[in-house]
């Protein structure tokens, strides 16, 4: 039986696949029509298997097309001398290849080419696809390079000339299409921006699965396994990956595999929950690349919990450099109102996380010393939580605390308090055994944290005070946001930095639904022990 894929590219014979087949054929009518097109996406977004399927498909279908398939992840750190003779070896290899996957044999005066061809830099490179379209009579040459982003310094200037060179000369020409694969856009590599083989207008945009395409994918299982997934793991597995083709596959991996559920039983809801914990402590490669991606520069931080944290939205500047990186290294994205947003929940959870001191220095404060309280005081006999009373003691525990929280560690003081109630929430959910995800509704300053236990939601809304209208605002989306999720009622926390906040808290009936409502001060200095 087949799985699913988590370790490189997948194949039908060994995964569950999606097979993209729109995209597939968008990217096989631009190969026909001669275009030079850039592939660039974050790793683990399924580039490689895209491709190798597309050009599957092309051989399988069209024998004028010629397709060669190169990766050039090895020769990063080579000099160009080395680069090219080994780049040599490989299509010719490659050559090779197609040959005998057509069942044919090498003809003698292309074996004698190839044989006294020597590749030494971009000058010989280009007489070479010049000579090859003579040997290679009504036969396309589509040249794919996967990890484009390794090719060395060096050679990266002279080759891109060679290709452009190739380009302009028009058609018939050797390669008829060449495709670029990489995490890195030609325009972001370090070399004379001037010069592009690429109309921009023919990039690539390899989007992320759809909910359709998720299906799918979890159909093909099932199909298979003959076990089923309720409709709604479907729906929150789609919604708190945002459909990235390895946190797809990871989920579903973990809910087949690790958790040996038996075959016999429906993969419900309460399994997602395990699931969802499971891929939120774990450590693998594209946690390890996102945990790495965000750290390589001090702003990133102030960027993304500014797109977290703000009702208004952190508006996307194409040519801000450091927004460019985060969206190269598949962090944050441009939503349809030009608003940056984190790209999916599981990846804002673990940038929360990721942030989060290791310790905040007031754990031991969370409830006062004159009482006995616990986190688990808030978790009835009959196991529902007490989510009011548990605020409720929140909200005193800031006050408490004071000034205090501005000596968080490694904290911007702007998103302290966000930082304080998640790391709050997080604790209490180990200690009573619920799951705690992140709700992620426009990318514009809402943090929805939705606690699940015992097969009861409730949901918490957490903001930074931008004044009444956007507050009042705050709460109809919520009504609207617990309809939608069959809840009844709802927690909104605001965080106030002003000089003289107004501390709040209510309980109404928005929508039909109840909410309570918190405005919670957040000290904006300690208050100074010298007078003058």
């Amino acid at each position: 039986m087949r799985c699913f894929g988590t370790q490189g590219p997948v194949n039908p014979e060994e995964n569950y696949v999606v097979p993209r087949t729109e995209e597939v054929a968008d990217f096989l009518t631009r190969v026909k029509e001669g275009k030079y097109i850039v592939i660039f996406a974050p790793r683990q977004t399924g580039k490689t298997t895209f491709f190798q399927r597309a050009l599957h498909t092309l051989a399988a279908e069209e024998l004028t097309y010629f397709p060669i398939q190169l990766n050039f992840d090895v020769y990063q750190d080579s000099a160009a001398s080395a680069f090219y003779p080994h780049l040599y070896k490989k299509i010719c290899q490659q050559i090779e290849n197609v040959f005998k996957a057509r069942g044919r044999t090498l003809p003698e005066t292309l074996k004698q080419f190839l044989a006294n061809t020597v590749l030494t830099d971009h000058v010989s490179m280009l007489d070479f696809f010049e000579d090859l379209a003579n040997f290679l009579a009504h036969q396309r040459v589509v040249l794919i390079i996967d990890e484009f982003d390794g090719t060395p310094q060096a050679a990266v200037r002279g080759f891109l000339n060679a290709l452009r060179h190739i380009y302009i000369a028009g058609k018939p020409r050797c390669p008829h299409s060449v495709g670029i694969v990489g995490v890195q856009s030609v325009t972001q590599l370090d070399y004379d921006r001037s010069i592009s083989p690429f109309n921009i207008q023919d990039e690539f945009n390899l989007p992320n699965f759809t909910l359709e395409q998720v299906r799918e994918l979890l159909a093909q299982y099932t199909a298979e396994a003959g076990q089923a997934f309720a409709p709604e793991v479907v729906e929150a597995l789609y919604k708190q990956t945002a459909g990235q083709p390895f946190l797809v596959n990871r989920l579903a991996q973990i809910l087949t595999e690790a958790l040996d559920i038996p075959k016999t039983e429906s993969i419900t809801m309460a399994h997602f929950a395990k699931a969802h914990t499971q891929l939120l402590r774990e450590q693998n490669t594209n946690i390890d690349h996102l945990r790495t991606n965000v750290r390589r520069e001090l702003r990133f931080e102030k960027i993304l919990l500014r797109i977290a944290s703000y009702e208004r939205g952190f508006p996307f500047n194409p040519d801000d450099a450091l927004m460019n990186e985060l969206v190269t290294y598949g962090v944050i994205a441009e939503n349809a109102d030009g608003i940056c947003e984190i790209v999916n929940p599981i990846y804002q959870h673990r940038i929360l996380q990721i942030f989060k001191p290791t310790f905040n220095g007031l754990e031991n404060e969370y409830f006062s010393e004159e009482t006995d309280d616990d986190f688990i005081d808030y978790l009835t006999p009959a196991g529902v939580i007490e989510m009011e009373a548990l605020l409720d003691n929140f909200q005193t525990f800031i006050a408490r605390a004071g000034f205090r929280i501005l000596q968080v560690p490694d904290t911007p003081q702007e998103y302290v308090g966000q930082h304080l109630l998640y790391a709050y929430l997080d604790h209490f959910a180990r200690i009573v055994g619920a799951a705690m995800f992140l709700e992620v509704q426009t990318g514009r300053g809402r943090i929805d944290l939705l606690i699940l236990h015992n097969q009861r939601k409730y949901i918490v809304e957490t903001k930074i005070w931008e004044g009444t209208r956007y507050y009042q605002a705050g709460k109809k989306q919520l009504a609207a946001y617990l309809k939608l999720e069959r809840a009844t009622e709802g927690y909104y926390v605001v965080f106030d930095h002003r000089q003289n906040p107004e501390p709040r808290v209510e309980t109404e009936t928005v929508a039909g639904v109840t909410i309570r409502s918190y405005v919670i001060p957040v000290m904006q200095k300690p208050p100074s022990s010298v007078h003058r």
